[in-house]
């Protein structure tokens, strides 16, 4: 099983795409195991053959309307109308906006891509180092994963059989104690000339505010839905679908039929990655799971300690380690099943599991190589993913002090839960 993990490994670092580098290990593996090539092609649908995993698509269209609809601007100027005069205020707004619109899409790409592109120009403009600005953006995008909705989660909870709904309530506290924790950092290392205007200016925030109510609507559909359980995690995709649908073509009238092609083509190309990634994932994860290497891995990291603790400190070593060269849907596959039991022996409650789980994976949409949100940013700014990862590392070191808040505090995640 060693030459397996191996040749994943070379093909990573080859450049090659995750997808591919999971299939052609697992081809690899089958031909080299004289299993049916056949059961390839079976366990690939199986694996994405989920009424949960139908949420995915969903909400990738809800956040591209969103985006093609005229609502992320607005959730961008409400942000910057709030925050603007501080120091360091359009840096604080991107962040904002990113927990914002984090309730509605669930991708962290997406919500790079979205604020970036609005955010980091005007950045620029500003006198703000474009280094600087990518890794502001980048970090708020990562958040993407934790507030709900999170595809991670759907991922996660599909993987684990939790509860869904539970584990997006269980994300709300973390995200915005993070949220806050990281526009501390900008403001921290913001000058005094990043500054938009002088004074809060309330009548530009009664505007902005009134502007962007619509947009508002949107996470409070979502995420009041799956509160009050009046939606299952699928549901609430389809109603954010519609409700961003009818907002973007109706009251603010941004979205014509070609907006809407182009909003569903790039849901379609987005969500198909991230089904086929599962997909193949699950088969290499099988096929592990025959060869109980997942149970070897599981008793490797358990030899070291049975102290609850040190195991929980292990598994995010563990996942740290690996979100920086596996990406995260794959992530989740392929090691969810081995670190789930572990930390379900340490004591950890599930949902607070899932969250811990999650957030570290976000920390790897933040670090090179295949960090995600790195990417996009990076590509957005026109700046070196070397440069910016040097800009990002103070963010990084927030979030990693927030994922130790969330593993041994488990308060964060499982007060909302509870009422």
């Amino acid at each position: 099983m060693v030459w397996l993990i191996l040749i994943l490994f070379i093909l990573i670092a080859l450049s090659f795409p995750i997808s591919l580098a999971i299939g052609l290990s697992t081809v690899i593996a089958f031909v080299k195991s004289h299993l049916p090539l056949y059961m390839i092609a079976q366990r690939m649908f199986s694996g994405v053959n989920s009424y949960m995993l139908i949420a995915v698509p969903l909400f990738m269209f809800a956040g591209s309307l969103m985006d093609r609809g005229g609502l992320s601007k607005r959730i961008v100027r409400l942000a910057e109308s709030m925050v603007g005069h501080l120091r360091g205020g359009l840096a604080i707004s991107a962040i904002l906006s990113s927990m914002l619109f984090a309730g509605v899409s669930g991708s962290a790409a997406a919500d790079t891509a979205a604020i970036g592109s609005i955010l980091i120009p005007s950045m620029k403009k500003q006198g703000y180092d474009k280094d600087f600005a990518a890794s502001i953006v980048a970090s708020g995008g990562s958040i993407g994963v934790i507030i709900p909705p999170s595809i991670p989660m759907i991922i996660y909870g599909f993987i684990t059989s939790v509860s869904i709904g539970k584990l997006f309530v269980a994300g709300i506290l973390p995200g915005i104690l993070i949220g806050l924790s990281l526009s501390f950092v900008a403001y921290i290392f913001s000058k005094d000339s990043y500054k938009t205007r002088q004074n809060f200016d309330k009548k530009e925030f009664v505007e902005a505010l009134k502007d962007s109510i619509w947009a508002l609507g949107t996470p409070v559909i979502v995420i009041g839905g799956i509160l009050g359980g009046i939606f299952t995690a699928t549901e609430s995709a389809a109603c954010a679908v519609i409700y961003s649908l009818i907002v973007g073509v109706f009251i603010y009238r941004e979205i014509n039929l070609k907006g809407l092609y182009k909003a569903a083509l790039n849901s379609v190309i987005t969500s198909s990655i991230i089904l086929f990634i599962i997909a193949v994932a699950s088969v290499f994860s099988w096929y592990l799971s025959m060869n109980n290497v997942q149970e070897v891995l599981k008793e490797f990291l358990a030899s070291f300690s049975q102290n609850r603790v040190i195991l929980i400190l292990l598994v995010n070593l563990f996942l740290l380690i690996m979100g920086t060269f596996v990406e995260t849907t794959a992530s989740l596959i392929l090691f969810v099943p081995v670190v789930a039991p572990i930390l379900n022996s340490a004591g950890l409650n599930p949902t607070t599991a899932g969250v811990m789980v999650v957030t570290n994976l976000a920390i790897g949409m933040l670090t090179p190589p295949l960090g995600i949100c790195l990417i996009v940013s990076s590509s957005i700014s026109k700046s070196k993913i070397l440069s910016v990862s040097k800009a990002v590392f103070p963010f990084l070191l927030v979030m990693i002090a927030n994922l130790f808040a969330i593993a041994f505090f488990e308060p964060l995640t499982t007060l909302l839960a509870s009422f």
